[in-house]
């Protein structure tokens, strides 16, 4: 059982879009990709997110190096703006097929809890204490874990929006190939995430 434990102050997480918002239910956000917004009539900042993944041994040896370029997805809301605007970065302007595009590249390594609960937050609005109740750290450095979606969660409190409490949501995510992690390899994520330039 997984105990996350404080408290957070509101923040302002208005709707963009008509409709339920970022949130489809109590438990899951509603993501969307490139791929799919660029053939469809959704307005507002569209993202192209990729990642890649450097998994190495507790010796510092190489294991893998997996790059994906498809399959990153995007919460459509003004929080996405501000993460990527604020928290992740020197920005730096490129050119591809004629397009414009805002570019920033963010380098994270997740800790071993982090991993165990599958929580990877950019921002939290008061530092959340992760507690692994039933379980010592012993017993995680004894489990084998796949893995086959990476994140960048923020996290906050959105009962201004109907949500009780603090809420971590997936702003980037990229489904991977399934990879079997043993608790001492150490894993780098390169996150290059890009964003059209209006006109």
């Amino acid at each position: 059982m997984v105990l996350i434990a404080c408290s957070v102050q509101s923040i302002s997480a208005d709707h963009l879009e008509p409709g339920p918002g970022i949130f489809l239910d109590e438990n899951k956000v509603e993501l969307v990709s490139y791929w799919t917004t660029e053939s469809s009539t959704i307005q507002g900042s569209s993202y192209q997110v990729y990642l890649q993944t450097i998994i190495r041994n507790d010796d510092g040896q190489l294991i893998n190096v997996t790059e994906v370029t498809r399959t990153g997805a995007f919460v459509r809301h003004e929080i996405t703006d501000h993460i990527f605007n604020t928290l992740m970065g020197e920005k730096e302007i490129i050119t591809i097929d004629n397009i414009k595009y805002e570019k920033v590249q963010y380098m994270f390594s997740p800790t071993l809890e982090q991993r165990w609960i599958s929580m990877y937050p950019i921002f939290e609005e008061i530092p959340i204490k992760i507690k692994v109740e039933g379980l010592t750290k012993g017993n995680i450095f004894s489990v084998i874990k796949d893995h086959s979606i990476w994140k960048i969660h923020y996290c906050a409190d959105f009962s201004n929006i109907g949500h009780v409490g603090l809420q971590c949501i997936p702003v980037f995510q990229v489904l991977v190939p399934n990879m079997t992690l043993e608790p001492s390899d150490v894993v780098t994520h390169q996150w290059t995430i890009l964003r059209e330039l209006d006109g």
